[in-house]
């Protein structure tokens, strides 16, 4: 969407991987664990030199930082930042991005927070961080989330974070001539309809976590029922001929756990006008 090329994807999930070859079919994606990954694994399949890679962009699993989650400073998944920044020193990106949850900043966490942040300017990079909300950048979603850029020392130019939007899209909006296919099961409470969307603001944040699909952020504006996949699509951003597969729960999750395109998006133009112009 913002005019790169991608070279490799790697991400541990099955359902990720398969749908991301659905969508994605000229990528070469694999389906691995980060840390048995090595920098000359990816150098020798990209046929790359150490430096040359333009923008190396991550999210590792934010599962123990969420506030959707307990929040458990020990959970090891805390600790894949290190395979990233690993990975930033032996491939030397000009660029890099990294994406996790606001939960990363808040309370117990913080100290997880200063320690890769640390991690990140002992690397050979200028490095900035920022908290931004999808919701001004072209997401009908209020969605927080905490963005590192970082940009090679030899470079002349760091990004500018893109400025933000005061023009909100509205569910409304998002929401008009979306055709229901996917549709949940369960049952609505009277607590959930009390607590559904509204249509003249963005939509609460859609999470991953299966249960949540019975919270009251992802019931309809008008009718008696859940979201159905179609419209947590477009909440999300996503095209609606981007295709998703599994159950329900499977590609909810996919929603849940994406770095929503228009946001990234917005991310990536700024990052490419510094490199390319």
């Amino acid at each position: 969407m913002a005019g790169f090329e991608e070279l490799l994807a790697i991400d541990n999930n099955a359902n990720s991987v398969e749908t991301f070859k659905l969508n994605f079919p000229n990528t070469p994606v694999w389906k691995r664990d980060i840390g048995s990954v090595t920098s000359e694994e990816i150098l020798s399949f990209c046929n790359l030199k150490v430096g040359e890679l333009d923008v190396l962009d991550g999210s590792p699993p934010c599962q123990g930082f969420s506030l959707a989650g307990k929040m458990q400073v020990g959970d090891s998944r805390n600790d894949l930042f290190k395979e990233f920044v690993r990975l930033i020193q032996e491939l030397q990106p000009k660029a890099f991005l990294m994406e996790n949850v606001p939960g990363q900043i808040k309370g117990k966490m913080k100290g997880r927070f200063n320690e890769i942040l640390r991690s990140l300017k002992q690397t050979n990079y200028q490095v900035r961080v920022k908290l931004m909300n999808t919701k001004y950048y072209q997401v009908p979603q209020s969605r927080e989330r905490i963005i590192y850029l970082g940009v090679r020392n030899d470079l002349e130019k760091m990004p500018r974070f893109p400025t933000p939007s005061t023009n909100l899209i509205t569910v409304r909006e998002t929401l008009r001539g979306v055709g229901n296919k996917t549709f949940h099961k369960g049952t609505v409470s009277n607590r959930q309809l009390e607590d559904r969307l509204s249509w003249e603001r963005p939509a609460p944040v859609l999470v991953k976590v299966a249960n949540s699909i019975r919270s009251g952020c992802v019931v309809h504006p008008e009718e008696d029922r859940h979201l159905t996949i179609e419209e947590a699509k477009r909440l999300c951003s996503f095209p609606d001929d981007f295709l998703l597969t599994g159950s329900f729960s499977s590609q909810w999750a996919r929603l849940g756990n994406a770095v929503m395109p228009n946001f990234m998006k917005a991310i990536a133009l700024e990052v490419g006008e510094v490199l390319h112009g």
